[in-house]
């Protein structure tokens, strides 16, 4: 198979190839090129519906005059060097891995995700520790120390990726927690909830027979039922109810019975147990504060294990 860069006519055969509805497969052997190496050039340029033979080869040609010089590919994944004959020590085609993480890119920024926080957290999926440095990032995907830092930013406010210090080295790592998907899923869960909640509350208001209280209403059903669907959780009425649980706990102070909560918020008694039981079971709702009952079976809200020290407890002066 013929080495070197794809040219213009090659890219022009690609596009033509997927106006044609030819798969990456039969196109890569029309050129007589690796297969990964047409999806790669796809991913890349705006995928498979959205790919432009001119606009794709000038891309290119401006990232090649950008580009600094980086090692060879068989030094880019850390912890797998790639042998002689092609593969890593897991016995993987390391251009392989490369087009996957290429193609899952792409899929994250048809989802929203700006490009570059796609393609790190990409590179992160697809490295076996789950963790690089900014160094590593940098040269990995070929692009500037300020855009690896602007990406982990987003990623993080996204709690996709969390930092942590390097014990051997005076540097951080950038690490994806192998719960991180759970905790997106708590996230959008949450959202759901809270959108369900202050539609309700914004048709009792307007009232329902009004067109806008009408259409406040449609959307908490929207909200309702979407939450509902994501199955392995609460529902969008039992996570409202948790979090006007914890609030009404959060605004006593001390200690309250399910009875006296009950009375508080107008609800029958078995309401109030099922939110506290919802927040015994699903941490994550209630965090960073946790139901704690004393011995008459009152509730009241501490501090999640976990959050804080020993010794930041002490200095907080309670234990």
């Amino acid at each position: 198979m013929p080495g070197g860069r794809l040219t213009h006519q090659d890219r022009r055969s690609i596009a033509s190839g997927l106006a044609e509805g030819l798969g990456y497969a039969e196109i890569a052997r029309r050129l007589n090129r690796p297969t990964s190496t047409v999806s790669r050039e796809v991913a890349r340029n705006g995928g498979s519906h959205g790919y432009l033979a001119d606009h794709a080869h000038h891309s290119t040609e401006r990232r090649a005059r950008r580009r600094r010089p980086v090692p060879p590919p068989e030094t880019q994944t850390p912890g797998a060097p790639a042998s002689a004959s092609g593969v890593d020590a897991e016995g993987r085609d390391p251009e392989a891995v490369r087009a996957f993480a290429e193609e899952f890119a792409a899929l994250m920024v048809a989802t929203g995700l700006p490009r570059m926080a796609a393609r790190v957290l990409a590179r992160l999926v697809t490295t076996d520790p789950g963790a690089l440095t900014a160094a590593e990032l940098v040269r990995h995907l070929r692009v500037s120390p300020a855009s690896v830092s602007k990406a982990i930013g987003y990623l993080e406010g996204l709690d996709l990726v969390r930092r942590e210090r390097d014990p051997h080295h005076r540097r951080e790592r950038y690490l994806i927690d192998d719960d991180v998907w759970l905790r997106t899923w708590l996230t959008s869960a949450r959202t759901n909830a809270m959108l369900a909640d202050i539609s309700r509350r914004g048709a009792e208001i307007l009232d329902t027979a009004t067109p806008a209280g009408a259409r406040l209403d449609q959307m908490r059903e929207f909200f309702v039922q979407l939450s509902d669907d994501m199955a392995g959780g609460p529902t969008a009425a039992v996570f409202s109810d948790t979090l006007t649980v914890l609030a009404a706990l959060m605004h006593a102070v001390t200690p309250r019975t399910v009875d006296q909560l009950a009375v508080a918020l107008g609800w029958p008694p078995e309401r109030v147990a099922a939110a506290l039981d919802s927040a015994e079971r699903h941490p994550d709702i209630a965090d960073p504060v946790a139901p704690r009952y004393d011995e008459t079976g009152a509730c009241t809200l501490v501090a999640r294990a976990g959050r804080l020290t020993p010794a930041q407890r002490e200095a907080l002066g309670r234990p």
